[in-house]
């Protein structure tokens, strides 16, 4: 998975149809036993992120969401919540009544142009061109590893701030086993 989250990243256009099948064939299969992975509680860089990297809020896409374990944490820092992962058996298994699910591969997100305050991504691919289209102005990306470098999914903050579109400036810190950054446009 992290040469997968380096090449991405790196060049969207590594990205094809047949890989998309792939990682969503590999998280569907994943699913069953996912939030069983989870030990302690591995989220205490979203919440660092939002108090320190702010303000932060408005209208959120959650990418990436999975089976729903970050979703809680998004619920009532933002004005409004759409979680959206390319696997539908790791959505069906998200909390009911957190926020509106929709399976979507992040490098296609079916929303319009401008549309997002925040977008966050926890331990997710990152497809930066998709990221920066629907981000309204003055947005924020938000990009947490909830492992730091030992996310298998993982990007450096540097590594965020370059694969997005054109400028960008921001924060980044550790909390606890996690790492985030909170970037915006320059």
């Amino acid at each position: 998975m992290r040469r997968l989250t380096e090449s991405v990243a790196g060049d969207e256009t590594s990205w094809t149809a047949a890989t998309a099948s792939d990682v969503e064939r590999f998280f569907d299969d994943l699913a069953p036993g996912w939030n069983d992975r989870v030990s302690g509680d591995p989220l205490d860089a979203i919440d660092d992120a939002f108090e320190r990297g702010g303000p932060l809020g408005g209208r959120c896409l959650e990418l990436g969401s999975g089976t729903g374990v970050a979703t809680p944490r998004l619920v009532g820092r933002v004005a409004a919540l759409v979680a959206l992962d390319i696997s539908g058996a790791m959505l069906r298994l998200a909390p009911p009544g957190a926020a509106p699910r929709v399976q979507a591969d992040s490098a296609h997100l079916p929303v319009r142009d401008g549309a997002a305050d925040t977008v966050v991504l926890v331990n997710t691919l990152l497809f930066a061109s998709e990221v920066e289209r629907v981000l309204a102005p003055g947005g924020a990306v938000v990009w947490v590893n909830t492992l730091g470098d030992h996310t298998p999914i993982h990007l450096s903050a540097a590594a965020v701030e370059a694969a997005l579109p054109g400028a960008w400036m921001g924060v980044a810190s550790l909390a606890a086993w996690g790492s985030w950054c909170v970037l915006r446009r320059a």
